[in-house]
């Protein structure tokens, strides 16, 4: 068991990508690498039926005593050419396309700028109190470009690259995800993808040509001899529809390599407006795809990697401490000391600092004025009540006065007989019993006067 414990751990085996490793590790694919048996399929089986035909023509023209070898050159050229389309296949799927290597904390301070306001977004959560900007140019070949922020590898893509969300990776010159072959097309595998795409374009077309003029040749109606040879038949059918597909790719491609263009800029009309500041002709273009050296992986799968490590990967890692917020949860922002988001993350303190000193005062007065503008004369009792000096004349129209303190006398005994009488204890200055329960009210004055404490007050 101990011994199981201090095994060293390769860097591909703690990987937060995507991917599926074979090999040791020497052998990357992607999540979807199962596409890649689909495709396998697609371009073995047609080409086995064919050479299968190929060698029943072969053995018709031997018993006959006839030429043969042309078409042993036939047969060489098919296997030649499906072996380089699966091992283009295979290049495409099993290289790292140029995934670019996670950083394990945010960018350094002085990287970082200070924006007191509150529409910036903060990193996972995890850095409340570093305000970084979403994007930052660089000068490429004299044209401004600018570099996103990866939140889910915590660094600023280099120009062109992308996050890929299948494999979940940063890739350099990300291309597409490609589902026929199961893994990103970028810097690394592309000229491959290309070679893949044009070789299947030439494989149909040779099928579908050989055994075309093959029945061409033969005497007869042309349609009795597809009939008499249904392999014959379905492959031309099959290699025909084929074409438009892989032929319509390898034309696109070509196009935009002779423009110095991605998929990934191309479908988002990044150059439609301005100058594609990685153009620089045709002929460059076409050198700097089939003709330069590959980049180096940026990242040693096989490497070791430290305890150490490995418990620093898995505290930035999203899985790890929740899943990543969302742009509403970075937007829609709670007030309070003690809220905090669903995976932990307290919100910045620009948001906790906040003062609402105010807020009180400015709902009592707003209260106040509602209670005042509902009844004028309620509100008038309640301040009478509160300083008996305080006499606030209301006038109402043109009515008399008489009016007005009949008009307020019913308003009030409407809302409260206890304002009422109140009022007729502050106007006789004798204090009578608001409520009349039984008894006679002349003893409960008599009651009242003699008690000190309301004898006082009269005073």
């Amino acid at each position: 068991m101990d011994q199981e414990k201090s095994k060293p751990i390769r860097l591909y085996q703690v990987w937060k990508g995507s991917n599926r490793f074979l090999c040791g590790g020497r052998l990357i694919f992607g999540p979807d690498v199962a596409s890649l048996f689909l495709s396998t399929f697609l371009i073995a089986v047609p080409t086995i039926a064919f050479c299968v035909r190929v060698l029943l023509i072969i053995k018709q023209r031997i018993k006959e005593n006839k030429d043969a070898i042309p078409w042993y050159s036939v047969l060489t050229v098919g296997i030649v050419l499906t072996g380089l389309d699966i091992l283009f296949l295979f290049l495409t799927s099993s290289r790292d396309p140029g995934i670019i290597s996670r950083n394990t904390t945010p960018p350094e301070c002085d990287e970082t700028v200070e924006i007191n306001t509150p529409s910036i977004e903060w990193v996972n959560g995890r850095t409340p109190h570093m305000k970084l900007p979403r994007t930052k140019d660089v000068v490429v070949n004299g044209h401004t470009v600018k570099m996103k922020y990866c939140d889910t590898c915590l660094l600023y893509r280099p120009p062109r690259a992308s996050h890929c969300s299948i494999c979940n990776n940063c890739v350099q010159r990300f291309d597409h995800h490609c589902p026929w072959v199961g893994q990103c097309i970028g810097i690394r595998n592309y000229r491959f993808f290309y070679m893949f795409v044009s070789t299947s374009t030439i494989l149909c077309i040779y099928v579908f040509v050989v055994l075309w003029v093959n029945i061409l040749c033969q005497k007869g109606s042309k349609w009795k001899a597809m009939l008499g040879d249904v392999l014959s038949a379905v492959l031309i059918v099959y290699c025909f529809i084929a074409f438009w597909f892989v032929g319509g790719l390898t034309v696109f491609h070509f196009y935009l390599i002779s423009t110095n263009q991605t998929t990934y800029e191309n479908f988002r009309y990044r150059y439609a407006r301005k100058e594609n500041p990685y153009n620089r002709g045709m002929i460059k273009n076409l050198k700097e795809v089939f003709f330069s050296k590959v980049p180096p992986s940026m990242i040693d799968f096989r490497a070791y990697v430290l305890e150490e490590q490995i418990m620093v990967m898995e505290a930035t890692d999203p899985t790890f401490i929740g899943s990543i917020a969302s742009s509403m949860e970075k937007n829609d922002i709670e007030m309070g000391d003690e809220f905090v988001l669903d995976n932990g993350a307290s919100l910045p303190e620009i948001f906790q600092n906040l003062e609402f000193e105010g807020i009180e005062d400015n709902m009592k007065q707003r209260e106040e004025n509602e209670r005042y503008d509902s009844s004028p004369f309620l509100f008038l009792a309640e301040q009478e009540l509160k300083d008996p000096e305080i006499i606030s004349p209301i006038k109402v129209g043109r009515n008399s006065e008489k009016n007005m303190k009949q008009q307020a006398e019913n308003e009030r005994s409407d809302f409260s007989p206890a304002l009422f009488s109140a009022e007729q204890e502050l106007k006789d200055s004798v204090i009578i019993s608001p409520i009349k329960v039984g008894g006679n009210a002349e003893e409960k004055h008599d009651e009242a006067t003699s008690d000190p404490t309301i004898a006082s007050v009269q005073a």
